[in-house]
C-alpha cells in the first residue's frame, strides 16, 4: 500500500531535508529507519525540499509498503524510532496514484522575526533576530504587489536549475507577534530561496534601506536587484495543500 505521512521537524541540526552522504539529513534518517523494518532500500517521495536550518510545521512524504501494518500503527512505530526534533504527526493510506509532490496544489511558508533589542538565546535556530526598527506600512506597501501570477527570477536564487520560473502568490500577510513580526505566504510554489530573499528585501524596505520598487524588480527578471538572503533559522514550512 502506499502511505501518505506528515512530519514536522526542526531543522537546526539537519543539513536540510534531501539525502546528503555523510551528512545529517531528515530524508537520511526516515530511509534509514523504513530500510531496517522492510529489510530493503525504501525510498521517499517528499512534497517539498527544506534547506539547512529551515523547520517544517508540515511536510508531507509518501513510500510504498508491503508490511502487513495498519496505517494507524505507523505514527507509533516510526515516531518510537525517530529522534526527537522529528515527529510523525499522521499516516493515511491513500490510493497508489497519489505522488506527494505532483499532486500538490500549494504551499504555506511563515517566516518568524524578532525586533527585541537583545537577543534572545531561547530563540537560536528559531527566529531571525533583526533589532532595527521597522516601518510597518512601508512593508505592507512592497508585499501587496507579489499578490498574482509573475515570473520570479528576480526572487530566485542564482543556483536554481528550474527554467519555469513563474509562479501564483495568493496570500501574503505580516502579523504582528509579540515580539516581533511573522510573514506568511501562500503560493502555487516556490523557487529555491525565493521566501527568503522576498523577506530579505521587505526588511529592506522596512527599515528604509530602499524604496518599494516591487513591480519593477520583478518586472526586470534580474536577480543582482535582490542580493540578500534571509538565514534559514526564521523560515517555516507551515502547509502543504491537495485537491
Amino acid at each position: 500500500m502506499r502511505l501518505l505521512v506528515k512530519l514536522q521537524y526542526n531543522g537546526q541540526h539537519f543539513h536540510g531535508f534531501q539525502y546528503q552522504h555523510g551528512l545529517r539529513t531528515v530524508q537520511g534518517e526516515l530511509e534509514s529507519i523504513l530500510t531496517k523494518m522492510h529489510k530493503s532500500f525504501v525510498r521517499i517521495h517528499p512534497a517539498s525540499r527544506t534547506d539547512r536550518g529551515v523547520h517544517a510545521l508540515e511536510q508531507c512524504i509518501h513510500f510504498d509498503t508491503e508490511l502487513a501494518i495498519p496505517s494507524e500503527r505507523w505514527k507509533f512505530i516510526l515516531n518510537r524510532n525517530l529522534s526527537e526534533d522529528l515527529h510523525v504527526s499522521e499516516v493515511t493510506e491513500v490510493e497508489s496514484s497519489f505522488h506527494a509532490r505532483y499532486l500538490t496544489t500549494g504551499k504555506t511558508y511563515r517566516y518568524k522575526i524578532y525586533t527585541t533589542k537583545d537577543r534572545n538565546p531561547f530563540y537560536m535556530g528559531l527566529k531571525t533576530h533583526h533589532p532595527y526598527p521597522l516601518d510597518i506600512e512601508k512593508m505592507k506597501s512592497a508585499m501587496a504587489p507579489f499578490i498574482g501570477v509573475h515570473d520570479f527570477t528576480s526572487f530566485s536564487s542564482a543556483k536554481g536549475t528550474i527554467q519555469n520560473k513563474e509562479r501564483e502568490i495568493t496570500d501574503f500577510r505580516l502579523i504582528e507577534t509579540e515580539d516581533g513580526f511573522d510573514f506568511v505566504i501562500t503560493g502555487s510554489g516556490f523557487l529555491y530561496n525565493m521566501v527568503r530573499i522576498i523577506v530579505a528585501y521587505i526588511l529592506e524596505v522596512g527599515e528604509g534601506r530602499r524604496e518599494e520598487d516591487t513591480l519593477n524588480i520583478i518586472n526586470a527578471k534580474e536577480r543582482t536587484l535582490v542580493p540578500r538572503t534571509a538565514p534559514a533559522e526564521g523560515l517555516y514550512l507551515e502547509r502543504i495543500y491537495y485537491d
